[in-house]
């Protein structure tokens, strides 16, 4: 499926359900394709976070930087 600018800016929550469906839509300036939409890619693995990661934060984490000390209480 093909649309302008115009199109998908007035119907992008429709283009939006289609495009969950499966479907491709390629979006248009004039005669020019500009973008295309298109599913996802599904993810199954868990968001990682800050626990996840490999590595440890040294005892000198906290410490104020020497460049910094002028600025330090």
């Amino acid at each position: 499926m093909e649309v302008t600018v115009q199109e998908a800016k007035t119907h992008l929550s429709r283009l939006l359900r289609k495009v969950e469906a499966g479907e491709t839509v390629v979006i248009r300036r004039g005669r020019t394709r500009v973008a295309v939409l298109s599913p996802a890619p599904m993810t199954t693995e868990q968001r990682k976070i800050w626990g996840d990661l490999p590595g440890e934060l040294t005892p000198m984490f906290d410490e104020p930087l020497d460049d910094l000390a002028p600025y330090t209480p």
